[in-house]
């Protein structure tokens, strides 16, 4: 076992449901362990401005069903920076924190692996974000009850769009991956899903949707993941609309809400497992790594593996709801 006796404990980038669950398993694995705890409050940002609280068992009590984060969270554009990494630095000198583990996407682990080349510094990382883009782990912190809310709201749209004779684009979360998309499309039953890692032509989708209609479906609901490159869900829908002037259209931008809720069983357990794996990793001397999950099975890829990486969508599940849908 290592020498770490005072674990600091933070969450970074955009919060995700199951955060809550992931520090409370950070803070009672390490108290088992009798080692010290301090949350660090807002991220990154917190880190440089020494904003922390030290944490026992019962600070976490009643917090697993939580959305969001009890440390808050932030972008911290002065953490890519070696000024602001080092003011970080000796925030952690001054409260003699040994090690980091840290809870976040793709911007929190370049961070960390910053971080740990410059001090030597252990980290270890824990994947948390609705959009399940993280290379090296199967599925992360928030994702599973994202799905379940897009799920819902898309259920929802679907009586309107059916009353009404109506298309709906609704455009989800996920950047510059389509997870969110395709597998809302599958589980809702949608006509069809535009996502980032297949190029959308328009001509084609009027085409298709107008297919549908030939097939006595008077409505029709389009996934869009918000980081379609022709454009916004706006401005494809003005496209659609222009090639298919008798269909009634509207769009429906989810947001926010799906992000915010309740965490699933599944994620508090991931949390659960992937918290408790981050302070066992770090008393066994690990550092630079992210735990993750692959085949049910805990894995530790090296934060060099994973940034600059993309994980690809299923190009089988993409056909599969072609077909379901046809």
């Amino acid at each position: 076992m290592s020498t770490i006796n005072h674990i600091g404990v933070l969450t970074s980038g955009g919060d995700s449901p199951g955060m809550n669950a992931a520090i409370r398993a950070v803070v009672r694995t390490a108290t088992y362990h009798k080692k010290n705890v301090t949350g660090i409050i807002g991220g990154y940002s917190g880190l440089i401005q020494s904003k922390m609280k030290n944490m026992q068992s019962h600070d976490v009590s009643k917090i697993i069903q939580l959305g969001g984060t009890i440390l808050k969270s932030s972008r911290c554009p002065e953490f890519t920076t070696p000024e602001g990494r080092q003011q970080a630095y000796e925030s952690l000198q001054q409260a003699h924190i040994d090690a980091l583990v840290v809870i976040g996407g793709d911007g929190t682990f370049r961070g960390a692996t910053a971080f740990g080349e410059q001090f030597d510094f252990p980290i270890v990382g824990v994947p948390a974000t609705i959009d399940n883009d993280i290379y090296g782990t199967d599925f992360t912190i928030g994702y599973d009850t994202a799905l379940n809310t897009v799920v819902q709201a898309v259920d929802k749209i679907r009586d309107t769009a059916d009353s009404h004779n109506m298309l709906f684009m609704v455009e989800v979360m996920g950047r510059d991956a389509g997870f969110i998309a395709l597998n809302t499309a599958i589980a809702t039953g949608a006509e069809t899903t535009l996502i980032p890692e297949i190029k959308t032509n328009v001509a084609a989708l009027c085409d298709y949707l107008r297919y549908e209609r030939r097939k006595n479906k008077s409505s029709a609901i389009v996934i869009v993941a918000e980081g379609e490159d022709i454009g916004t869900t706006f401005e494809i829908a003005a496209q659609v609309k222009e090639i298919i002037p008798e269909y009634p259209i509207r769009v429906t931008v989810l947001g926010h809400i799906q992000r915010g809720g309740s965490p699933t069983c599944n994620d508090r357990v991931l949390a659960s497992n992937l918290g408790y794996e981050a302070v066992m990793s770090l008393l066994r001397g690990e550092r630079g790594v992210m735990i993750g999950q692959e085949n049910n099975k805990t894995v530790l890829v090296p934060f060099t593996d994973i940034n600059g990486k993309h994980k690809d969508i299923d190009h089988k599940l993409y056909e599969m709801a072609h077909i379901l849908s046809s």
